[in-house]
């Protein structure tokens, strides 16, 4: 018998906010971004074992990690800041 197990990444953008990157100096769209590890068996996800999140700078493509607070306000500050047009 052959049991079949692992683990795979899966990347999501939460949002995307515009401010000042601090690695290339730009004013740049920020990719918030929530990246999450799940325990495969026969190749179906089963259950998330960790989550980590990240701003990653669309011009210099610098990764900076987040704790899920900073993630968190992050999106609140873009709903709350979103234009309508």
């Amino acid at each position: 018998m052959f049991l079949l197990f692992g683990t795979s990444l899966r990347d999501r953008v939460l949002t995307v906010v515009q401010f000042i990157c601090t690695a290339c100096g730009v004013a740049a769209p920020q990719q918030v971004i929530e990246r999450a590890t799940r325990f495969s068996l026969f190749f179906i996800p089963l259950f998330t074992v960790g989550r980590r999140h990240s701003v990653v700078c669309t011009n210099c493509g610098t990764s900076t990690p987040l704790t899920r607070e900073q993630a968190e306000h992050g999106l609140e500050w873009a709903e709350r800041n979103r234009q309508v047009g």
